[in-house]
């Protein structure tokens, strides 16, 4: 992290480096090192896996859900990836994991799934690089609504007041996702994955870029309904995610220094700027993810529109959020993009009266939670792909 420009490596994949420094600064080339970096500890885990088998994915399952002192056996890279998931930093606030994810749980369901496919979700695949990851494969195309699910049951499982207290089903499944990436990694590199070209599978970068796609992404994407959130509420959710950052095992040198969105904004357009635009293994996966979350919404119960109704509205809001790049997404012009203004006055307006009624916006996270809970248990429905793939056989 102290390499001079002269012997910084920049993958193909980066594009407007020069420019990038100059809004920037150190930063972009920090983001650059940081392309070439996995995550050892979990990295560490899957040769072990690899190795031991069954005793060590094991091992990591009852640490998890018991605790390390449960396991004191376990083998040296699950015992040092359990002690690093059990030692809470300072930052974290008790508090906070006790509440929960309150400014995500009190945005309503729709509104919600709304903003993880349309913004969330397609903002990720925006990235040709993790798009080519996934559709070489065959982790969304085929298999979009399943995906989608498992993602919206870890995302929910994350949120809900104790999710993410040690033990708690948000904590496991956040750890199970970071060894599932760990597993990609492994794999990429094994099928001859160009990291020249692409930089690590799954890096440092490119994990920043999803915990931004759960945090400033999905309210970004909200203004265009006039959702917008106070510097209180900002404040809550980034210091929330501050931990679940921690348990993906991203380095903190991205996520300590932002409590709101205009910090956020700035990694992220690091990020974007230095992205190329999206390609087809990008278009395919929103394609793939669009169909499958409209008929999701238009199959809730007591949903007032029909598929072609919400994917008219997904494809008014993403073509807002996304903007140039909402073609190179495939997103195409909606005849509902004119009626946003409305949407969006009323949302406001909603907002405004929802903070000046006592007891209002704690209602709202309590009708959020009782929502998230039912989505749960409508997603839990056998394995997912990061619970089976630690799941000792």
């Amino acid at each position: 992290m102290t390499s001079s420009n002269n012997d910084l490596v920049v993958p193909e994949r980066v594009v407007g480096l020069d420019a990038a420094r100059g809004r920037h600064g150190a930063r972009a080339d920090l983001m650059v090192r940081m392309l070439q970096v996995g995550d050892p500890l979990a990295d560490d885990v899957i040769v072990e896996f690899d190795e031991l088998g069954r005793p060590a994915r094991a091992a990591l399952q009852r640490g998890l859900t018991k605790g390390r002192a449960s396991v004191p056996g376990a083998p040296p890279a699950v015992a040092a990836l359990l002690a690093h998931t059990e030692t809470v930093p300072g930052w974290v606030s008790p508090e906070l994991l006790d509440d929960g994810d309150r400014t995500s749980l009190a945005v309503p369901p729709h509104w919600r799934s709304l903003a993880f496919s349309g913004g969330s979700l397609a903002h990720t695949y925006s990235s040709p690089a993790i798009a080519r990851l996934l559709v070489g494969t065959g982790r969304l195309t085929s298999t979009a609504p399943r995906r989608l699910a498992e993602t919206g049951l870890w995302n929910a499982s994350t949120i809900l007041p104790g999710g993410l207290r040690r033990g708690a089903p948000g904590y496991v499944q956040t750890v199970q996702v970071r060894l599932l990436h760990a597993r990609v990694r492994a794999s990429a590199a094994a099928h001859g994955w160009d990291a020249g070209r692409w930089g690590v599978p799954i890096n440092q970068a490119d994990i920043a870029r999803t915990w931004l796609d759960f945090t400033v992404v999905p309210f970004a994407f909200l203004e265009g309904v006039g959702y917008r959130l106070t510097p209180d509420e900002q404040s809550r959710l980034y210091r929330y995610w501050w931990y679940v950052g921690h348990l993906l095992g991203l380095d903190e040198v991205f996520f300590l220094d932002i409590e709101g969105h205009a910090r956020a904004d700035d990694l992220l357009d690091l990020l974007d700027s230095t992205t190329a635009p999206p390609d087809e293994n990008s278009r395919a996966l929103v394609e793939a993810l669009f169909d499958a979350a409209t008929a999701t919404l238009a199959a809730a119960p007591g949903s007032p529109m029909g598929t072609s109704g919400w994917r008219d509205l997904l494809n008014a809001l993403a073509g807002r959020y996304h903007g140039e790049d909402a073609a190179a997404l495939g997103i195409p012009e909606s005849p509902l993009t004119a009626v946003l203004p409305l949407l969006a006055a009323g949302e406001a307006t909603a907002r405004r009266y929802q903070a000046q009624v006592p007891g209002g916006v704690q209602q709202a996270v309590e009708d959020g939670t009782l929502a998230v809970r039912g989505l749960i248990t409508a997603l839990t429905d056998g394995g997912t792909a990061y619970q089976d793939h630690v799941a000792a056989p």
